[in-house]
């Protein structure tokens, strides 16, 4: 797509990082400001019409509010608000054990596997009125990419 792309771990605090490292999962509380990090990202992207592919584990659908509409996803209406962002949420899905597999090969990242069963309580896949498209995690890679493309160029 010749899209700029941002990993959302790379904007985790060092808080953020240790506790994971330390298998501890991240609350609400310490999750909602790297998310308002990443809409500002994101906001910045938009007013240059940068589009842009963030990859995140926005588990909640709370998470998902943060990103489209800022930190007033978490307070009351102010007047004057910006415009939520237009996102596609691409849902990636597959069983536990596939996903586990996978970050067993991982190497060099501070979120230990075994905090993958507390990302899975805490999912919320994404349901209308969001945007977003679900894809299994179990179809080949080059699959998987055709699908995410076409949704975007369907717009």
């Amino acid at each position: 797509l010749g899209w700029k792309f941002y990993d959302a771990d790379d904007y985790h605090p060092p808080e953020n990082k240790k506790k994971m490292a330390g298998g501890i999962p991240l609350n609400d509380e310490d999750r909602i400001p790297w998310l308002c990090t990443l809409h500002n990202i994101l906001r910045r992207e938009d007013l240059s019409r940068q589009d842009v592919v963030l990859a995140c584990s926005a588990l909640k659908k709370m998470y998902r509010s943060v990103l489209v509409n800022g930190a007033s996803a978490t307070e009351p209406e102010q007047p004057g608000e910006k415009p939520p962002l237009k996102i596609l949420f691409v849902h990636l899905d597959g069983p536990i054990d596939v996903i586990a597999e996978r970050l067993e090969k991982r190497r060099g990242h501070f979120m230990p596997p075994e905090l993958l069963k507390s990302q899975f309580d805490t999912l919320e896949p994404p349901s209308e009125p969001e945007n977003f498209i679900t894809v299994s995690l179990e179809k080949p890679f080059p699959e998987i990419v055709l699908e995410i493309e076409s949704a975007i160029l369907q717009g």
